[in-house]
C-alpha cells in the first residue's frame, strides 16, 4: 500500500468517525493528492531533522497533512500552501515541546532544558549537531539551509520577523560548526 493510500485510508476513517454524511464520494478536493505526493517526503525529512526522531516526524507530518486536508478548500487558494503546511507542522512541534516541558516541570520540578532528542541520534554527525541547537535555531537552520527558504518565508512559517530568523540561523550554524569541529578533532 502506498504512503498516500495509507494516509488517505486513515483520513477516511477519521472523517467517517467525525462526519457520517452520506456524500463521501470524493475523498479529497482536487489537487490535494498531487500536493501530498510532492510535499510529504520533504516535510517528513524536515520534521525528522527538527525532532531527531523518525516516529515523531512521521506523526507530525501526518497530523499536519490532516489539518491541511481538512482546510484544503481554503489552503489551495493561498499564495504558498507549502508554507502553510510547514508552519502547521512547526506549530504542532512547538506545541508538543511546550506540553512536554510542562509535564517535565510537574514531575521533576524545574526542567533543565535539555533536548532529549540529542541523545537519541548518535550515528550521524549532522543530526547530532542539529540536535544540540535550540528548537528555534534548529527550525531556522532546517528551513533556511536545508529546505532553501529565505528569511522572509522562514519567518512567516515560524511566526517571527526575518531578522530573528537570520539571527537564529547564524547562531545555529556557529554552534553546529563548533560541534562538528570538536567531533573531527
Amino acid at each position: 500500500m502506498s504512503m498516500l493510500a495509507a494516509f488517505m485510508d486513515a483520513m477516511g476513517e477519521a472523517a467517517s468517525a467525525v462526519d457520517a454524511s452520506p456524500s463521501r464520494g470524493s475523498v479529497e478536493p482536487p489537487g490535494f493528492e498531487a500536493f501530498f505526493e510532492a510535499e510529504y517526503p520533504r516535510l517528513a525529512r524536515a520534521m525528522y531533522l527538527v525532532t531527531g526522531n523518525a516516529q515523531e516526524a512521521e506523526e507530525l507530518a501526518q497530523e499536519s497533512f490532516l489539518a491541511v486536508w481538512e482546510r484544503w478548500d481554503r489552503v489551495h487558494d493561498m499564495d504558498d500552501p507549502t508554507g502553510y503546511l510547514f508552519r502547521t507542522a512547526m506549530n504542532r512541534f512547538r506545541s508538543r515541546l511546550r506540553r512536554a516541558g510542562r509535564a517535565a516541570r510537574r514531575v521533576v520540578g524545574a526542567a533543565e532544558g535539555r533536548d532529549g532528542f540529542a541523545e537519541a541520534d548518535e550515528r550521524d554527525a549532522v543530526a547530532r549537531a542539529l540536535a544540540v541547537l535550540t528548537p528555534r535555531q534548529r527550525a531556522a537552520v532546517v528551513l533556511t539551509e536545508l529546505l532553501g527558504y529565505g528569511a522572509d518565508e522562514a519567518g512567516r512559517i515560524l511566526g517571527v520577523q526575518p531578522p530573528t530568523v537570520r539571527s537564529l540561523a547564524s547562531q545555529g550554524r556557529a554552534a553546529m560548526r563548533t560541534m562538528l569541529e570538536t567531533d573531527d578533532g
